[in-house]
């Protein structure tokens, strides 16, 4: 008996094999998704509420050909030392001081951005003859 049931079950899964099963048919694709995110919208995976922000460029790669508005939320300032003549501020992550230019990357866009003024409380950023005033993130 149990060398007819293992007989029975081994011709069972041969089966296929052994009369030429048929190949599935190939799926044939009629329309082809695609997914296009205009700049400046919002993208439909991130959080709701959640805002991008900037980053300082690691190097000078298109020099900010491009053109438009930069939002002070793009540039998060979390440290300001005023001592004396010297004034720091830490932007984005990156130790800058006043006159001193970097490229913020918003997307594929880099855009040139000079540090003005840092004043207490506050960084003024120029950009295009345009002033940015991005006051410090206190937690």
């Amino acid at each position: 008996m149990k060398i007819l049931f293992s007989l029975l079950l081994t011709l069972i899964l041969a089966a296929p094999a052994l009369f030429g099963a048929d190949e599935p048919a190939a799926v044939a694709i009629k329309h082809k998704s695609s997914f296009n995110l205009d700049a400046g919208t919002r993208n439909p995976f991130s959080p709701i509420g959640w805002k991008p922000t900037g980053r300082v460029a690691s190097g000078n790669g298109s020099g900010g050909a491009g053109q438009g508005e930069v939002p002070p939320g793009a540039f998060v300032v979390s440290t300001i030392t005023v001592d004396g003549a010297t004034h720091f501020a830490i932007i984005n992550g990156k130790s800058m001081q006043e006159g001193q230019q970097f490229g913020l990357q918003i997307g594929t866009q880099i855009y040139q951005v000079m540090v003005k003024r840092i004043e207490d409380g506050q960084v003024i950023l120029t950009r295009n003859n345009e002033e940015i005033v991005v006051p410090l993130r206190r937690k």
